[in-house]
């Protein structure tokens, strides 16, 4: 028996590849599958099953892609009803994997057909506990994203959540491993661990979730703070329970390269987003108008979902020579299935024509330090609130990138401004999206709130309410 946990820490999730004499299976496997069957191929092993814990909402599953290509049958737990051909197996029910078996345990509350999967070892004896969403390191499944489609008020799952972890999980003994589908920086919990494996034993002893005294301590621990789901999750649930286009149409649709004026034609006669994924610094140097810039070296990919409403809208990528590929693939993860094409030669190519370009002015923490007025600058930081609480300049304005729909309208040429986030990577985000939409006369700040605080600008952790809301 070999477990391995295929960890993408860009959207922290794990998938697993488990193998027993000569059968394999795969649990949430991302979206292009290829390297599942590659691996598979190389160990001389059979793709037998794959499994779903449930529904994903943050990330389009390669469920579907994987199973046509290796006739391996698709298992959902209890309560799913895909609209493709799949087991939907009994709580209790066991598959046999060469030597070793996989127990279904259904542990309703994030979603109601939320799964887990045990693994007994080859003598029958509790080995490892695939946990999908249901039990997180340090947290688990937020009880919030399923309330429409189960009929059920979030306290109403996260009693359901605390009932199954209490009668199916807590009961297993300490030494089985917990593999759960995702870790910090996952929008599908709160206080995940950085951690990717674990003792159940652990787990029960600093999990905060698995230690309220009751369910009613229960459900206000878990339900308290949560922070609204990014708005593609329901769009990638749908995906991923209806069915989508395979993957290697979608990649070959987004590997066609565009000359400089084809690329303008199709940005002209199409509702195409221009989606520039070169660093900020290269981004800030110069860049096509009215392009977003959304760095893939970064937390690309929840980025997108946060800020493109839409999968299907239409996509034309300006990347770095070489990221064409990755680029198109990472879109695919989160649903953003619609890249029409990408600009053959990347920004120089562009630029190398004599078309219009624009550029971002981007200065560093130091000259923001000689030129700061604490009284009368406006300084908009685009941190999370609990960073901004934390510790932000003196004065500044906190607008979440993520709420930027709703506040950009406040901003316009006539009051000048500065804008940071933690390192330059929001802040260069939110840059593109103001200079799309007009809003020119701003400075954005090189290395963000971090070499701001290290050039002596007056902080601190003071919050004034009407600076919140303004």
């Amino acid at each position: 028996m070999k477990i391995e946990q295929i960890y993408t820490g860009c959207l922290a999730q794990g998938a697993y590849y488990i193998t027993s004499n000569g059968e394999a299976a795969i649990i949430d496997p991302l979206r292009e599958v290829q390297p599942y069957i590659d691996r598979a191929n190389k160990d001389g092993v059979k793709i037998k099953y794959v499994f779903e814990t449930h529904f994903h909402a943050d990330f389009v599953s390669g469920h579907i892609d994987l199973s046509k290509k290796t006739d391996a049958p698709i298992v959902y737990g209890p309560n799913a009803n895909p609209e493709f051909k799949a087991i939907i197996a009994q709580d209790g029910e066991e598959f046999k994997l060469g030597k070793v078996t996989i127990k279904v345990l259904h542990t309703p509350g994030h979603t109601m057909e939320s799964t887990c999967f045990l693994l007994k070892d080859e003598n029958g004896k509790d080995h490892a506990l695939f946990s999908g969403d249901t039990l997180f390191l340090g947290d688990v499944g937020r009880p919030d994203l399923a309330q429409k489609a189960a009929s059920m008020t979030q306290e109403e799952l996260a009693g359901l959540l605390y009932e199954s972890l209490n009668n199916k999980i807590m009961p297993l003994a300490d030494d089985v491993i917990v593999y759960p589908a995702h870790g910090a920086g996952s929008a599908c919990g709160k206080n995940m661990m950085k951690e990717t494996v674990d003792t159940l034993g652990n787990q029960k002893k600093m999990n905060y979730a698995l230690n309220q005294p009751n369910k009613d301590a229960f459900i206000k621990a878990v339900t308290d703070g949560l922070m609204p789901p990014p708005a593609y999750f329901p769009m990638n649930v749908a995906m991923n329970k209806k069915g989508y286009e395979s993957f290697d149409t979608v990649l070959n649709n987004g590997m066609k390269a565009l000359s400089v004026n084809e690329f303008e034609a199709a940005a002209e006669t199409t509702e195409a987003l221009m989606l520039d994924t070169r660093p900020a610094a290269d981004f800030a140097k110069g860049f096509i108008p009215r392009s977003i810039n959304i760095g893939i070296n970064g937390d690309f990919a929840p980025w997108v979902g946060a800020l493109i409403k839409d999968v299907k809208q239409p996509i034309l990528l300006i990347a770095e020579l070489g990221m064409e590929e990755e680029t198109v693939t990472r879109l695919s993860r989160v649903g953003f299935d619609n890249v029409i094409g990408h600009l053959k030669g990347s920004f120089d190519a562009w630029k190398n024509s004599g078309k219009e370009i624009d550029t971002v002015n981007r200065i560093t923490a130091a000259q923001f330090a000689k030129e700061l007025d604490v009284k009368s600058s406006n300084v908009v930081d685009v941190r999370r609130e609990s960073e901004y609480r934390a510790e932000h300049v003196e004065e500044a304005y906190n607008k979440p990138l993520d709420q930027i729909n709703s506040w950009f309208a406040e901003m316009n040429n006539d009051n000048p401004f500065y804008i940071h986030c933690a390192g330059g990577y929001r802040s260069m985000i939110a840059a593109s999206i103001l200079k799309s939409r007009g809003v020119h006369n701003f400075k954005e700040i090189e290395g963000g709130f971090k070499a701001i605080a290290e050039s002596g600008v007056p902080k601190t952790d003071y919050v004034c309410q009407s600076k919140l809301q303004k």
